[in-house]
C-alpha cells in the first residue's frame, strides 16, 4: 500500500506537465459531454462527485495517519481546507432549496474552481514520495474542476444567482478554518503538524509566493485579510466572466 517514488516528482517537470495536459483534455472532453444534460441529472452526478470524494478523504485520513505520520498526532492533513469545501458542497447541494443551493453552486463554480486551478498549477504540497497519496491529490483537484463546470451548467438554465451568498459562505468557511487552526496551535505547538487551514494561520507568515513578502513587511494579520480578499476577488471576476457568456449566448 506505501508505494514510493524512486524519485518524488517535481513542480514542472515531465511527470506535472502530462498530469495537467490530461486533466485539461478530459475537463474538456467533460464539458461538451454534459453540455445537453438536463438540471436534474446534474445535480445526481455533482451528488455522486461528492460522495466519491468523501470517500477519497475517509482513505486519505487512514492513509496518512498510518504511513505518513506513522501514528503521531497531526492536523496537517485536517480536511478544511479551501479545496476540501467542494466534497461538501457538492454532496449537500442536492438536498438545498433557493437561495442557499444557488450560493452552493456558485461556490463551486467559482471559489472551488480558482482553488483548484491554483493547486494544480502550484502543487508543492501534492507533489508526496507517496504515489497512492500523489495520484489522490491531482484525481481530487481534477474532480473540483467537473464539480465546477457541473455546478455551472446548471446555473446556466436558471436566472442569475447572486455572487453575494456565496461569499458569506466563503467567509464562514474561512472563520472556522482560523478556528481549526487556533485550536491546533494551542494543542500541537510544531508549526510541521498543526494545521493551516486555508493557509491563513495567525502564528506563522505565509509560505506561498507574494502574500509571504507581505506578511514579513505588514504582518501576518494585513497578510491574511489580503490573502482572503485576493481570493474573493478572483472568484467575483471569474463570475463576470461566467455570467457574461451566458448572456452572450442568450441574449
Amino acid at each position: 500500500m506505501n508505494w514510493t517514488f524512486s524519485t518524488t516528482p517535481q513542480p514542472y517537470g515531465t511527470a506535472h506537465i502530462l498530469i495537467l495536459f490530461g486533466i485539461l483534455a478530459a475537463t474538456v472532453v467533460f464539458a461538451l459531454a454534459i453540455r445537453r444534460a438536463d438540471p436534474k441529472r446534474l445535480m445526481r452526478l455533482l451528488f455522486v462527485f461528492g460522495i466519491c470524494m468523501l470517500a477519497a478523504e475517509a482513505w486519505k485520513q487512514w492513509f496518512v495517519i498510518r504511513y505518513v505520520y506513522c501514528g503521531t498526532r497531526s492536523m496537517w492533513f485536517f480536511p478544511w481546507q479551501l479545496c476540501s469545501m467542494a466534497m461538501y458542497c457538492s454532496a449537500i447541494a442536492m438536498f438545498l432549496k433557493g437561495r442557499a443551493q444557488d450560493a452552493v453552486l456558485v461556490f463551486l463554480c467559482t471559489f472551488s474552481m480558482i482553488g483548484a486551478v491554483f493547486a494544480l498549477l502550484f502543487p508543492e504540497d501534492m507533489m508526496r514520495p507517496q504515489i497512492l497519496l500523489f495520484c489522490h491529490s491531482f484525481l481530487y483537484h481534477a474532480v473540483m474542476l467537473l464539480e465546477g463546470l457541473t455546478a455551472f451548467r446548471i446555473l446556466r438554465q436558471r436566472g442569475k444567482a447572486s455572487f453575494f451568498p456565496a461569499l458569506i459562505l466563503y467567509l464562514c468557511m474561512a472563520v472556522v478554518a482560523e478556528i481549526v487552526n487556533v485550536a491546533s496551535h494551542l494543542i500541537i505547538r510544531d508549526i510541521h503538524r498543526e494545521a493551516n487551514m486555508f493557509y491563513i494561520t495567525p502564528f506563522y507568515p505565509s509560505t506561498q509566493p507574494v502574500f509571504s513578502a507581505i506578511a514579513e513587511h505588514a504582518g501576518v494579520a494585513v497578510e491574511i485579510v489580503v490573502y482572503l480578499g485576493a481570493i474573493a476577488l478572483a472568484a467575483f471576476g471569474l463570475y463576470l466572466l461566467e455570467f457574461r457568456l451566458k448572456r452572450k449566448r442568450n441574449p
